[in-house]
Formats: C-alpha cells, structure tokens, sequence
C-alpha cells in the first residue's frame, strides 16, 4: 500500500513540473473533468487575443540578438506524426515549453505583459484540462522512444541551450500551429474514442 502511494506522489510530481523529465505513459480519459474537446477550435475572440500577442512579440523580437543554434521545435514537429496515445504528451511539452517562455517575456516588459494576459490565461487553462484528462497508467509504462523522445529530449533541453530570444522567437512562430493544429489534433473526438484501445497513426 505504502509503495502504491510513493508511485502515485511521484506520479503527480512529475505531472506538474513544466521542465522535468521524459514523462511515462498516458492516456486519454473521459473521466470527469475532462473537457478537452472543447478545444478542437478557438472562438475567434480568442484567436485575435493571440494575433495581437504574437504581433506584438515579433515587434519586440525584432529589436533583439536572437540567432538560433538550432531550431527549438523540429522542422517535421508534426503531432500526425506520432501514435495517437503519445500525442497528449507532445502537447503537453509544448504548452508548457510555450507558457514558461511567454511568462517571462510578459515578467520582462510591462507592454507585452498587458498583451499577453488573455492569452497567457487561455493557455493555463487548456494545459489544466489536458491534464485533467491525461491520466497515468495503473503500472509504470515504458519511457517514449523514437520521434517522440527526441522531441520531448529537445524540448526540455531547449531552455539550457538557446537564450531567451531565440526561445521567444521559437514559441511565437510555433505559436498558431499549437492553437490550430496540435492542439485540435489532441481535442479531436478520434482521440478520446482511442482512449482504451490506442491506435497508431
């Protein structure tokens, strides 16, 4: 019993980190308090609220040093790409990647703090409910291999290796793809019927 209670602690531990390690297995759950399709689409009120955020950051960027070594998030970083069951975790390294960047974007300049309020909250939130509906396996599942570990690997590296423009940089080009891609790919109603039975792509 006591070990079962370890492994659920760490477990939850490691479900809130923004930056930690490689997550273990997850799956889709239509439990209550999963809402995540309602994400499927952004209302447009919404959408602008985004527009205006990244305006504002390529206008702040464009004033500053911020050269990549590399891209942050692959060329082919394409959530299709992976089995439906490891598509959540992907989303979920790239909203919390996106939310730390921006979050210190808006500590550092009061201007784009004001702009990037609503959004910052919008993306809080869909990361809550994604969360809420990935649940971790009753036993430890094996660690992500292939395309999805590199993907993760170079994201949670991405902060120790690229400064803090590139990084800005990196999440406002990526930032509309998260919204209406990655984000209505994990929301689709295909993926919470696969939650028992993962399907591959």
């Amino acid at each position: 019993m006591a070990a079962a209670w370890i492994v659920m602690l760490v477990t939850l531990v490691l479900g809130l980190a923004v930056a930690g390690s490689v997550p273990t297995s997850k799956s889709i759950t239509t439990g209550k308090g999963c809402h995540i399709d309602r994400y499927k689409s952004l209302p447009p009120q919404e959408l602008e609220s985004f527009r205006k955020a990244r305006d504002a950051l390529e206008q702040s960027f464009r004033l500053k040093d911020w050269n990549c070594t590399s891209p942050v998030f692959p060329r082919n970083w394409d959530l299709r790409l992976l089995q439906v069951r490891e598509r959540p975790m992907a989303l979920e390294a790239e909203l919390a990647l996106t939310l730390e960047v921006l979050e210190a974007a808006a500590d550092n300049d009061t201007a784009l703090g004001d702009v990037l309020d609503q959004p910052l909250h919008t993306l809080h939130h869909v990361l809550s409910q994604l969360r809420a509906c990935v649940q971790p396996q009753p036993t430890a599942g094996p660690r992500p291999q292939g395309r999805l570990h590199h993907w993760l690997h170079r994201l949670q590296e991405a902060p120790k290796k690229e400064s803090p423009g590139c990084l800005e940089a990196s999440v406002t080009f990526n930032l509309f793809r998260l919204l209406i891609r990655d984000l209505h790919c994990v929301a689709s109603g295909d993926l919470l019927r696969t939650s028992t039975h993962p399907a591959s792509t």
